[in-house]
């Protein structure tokens, strides 16, 4: 009778550490392409109805927001939005289900500025559609990949 007596323990790195950190680097990098997405998206929707007749003029008489604007604060937002999915991917157990709920609610949150801009109609408007343009690109792309990421 032969009898063998190994432990099977091999020396390397924490294996929860190195999924963390390639589960990690795909989020970032998913996120990062999302976000030159919805940048590209919210800019050509916003260039769109400025085109239909759309002033972006937030206050009486005041600013104009430039097309610029859209993309740089997109971009800004996207990037909040890749750091909280990156936040729920370590610390909770289900972090697309949490970051779901957290994205929508943060958007509905962000409907109300417009809401309460002294724009007119059509710029109130079309500022709410943009804000859905964003979220309809980040929320999903995050959730997704939060969710597929177990290597």
């Amino acid at each position: 009778m032969n009898s063998m007596n190994d432990t099977g323990v091999v020396a390397g790195p924490a294996s929860g550490q190195t999924s963390y950190t390639h589960r990690l680097r795909g989020l970032a990098g998913t996120g990062f392409i999302a976000t030159l997405a919805a940048m590209v998206a919210t800019t050509l929707a916003a260039a769109l109805a400025q085109a239909v007749g759309v002033d972006f003029e937030v206050t009486d008489g005041g600013e104009t927001i430039p097309l610029s604007g859209f993309a740089v604060v997109t971009g800004f937002f996207s990037v909040v939005g890749i750091v909280i999915a990156a936040a729920l991917l370590r610390w909770s157990a289900r972090p697309a289900e949490r970051f779901v709920w957290t994205a929508v609610s943060l958007t509905a949150i962000s409907l109300v500025p417009p809401l309460l801009s002294e724009a007119n109609t059509a710029t109130t408007t079309a500022l709410l559609g943009l804000h859905l343009v964003a979220a309809t690109v980040m929320i999903p792309t995050l959730a997704r990949s939060l969710r597929t990421r177990t290597d």
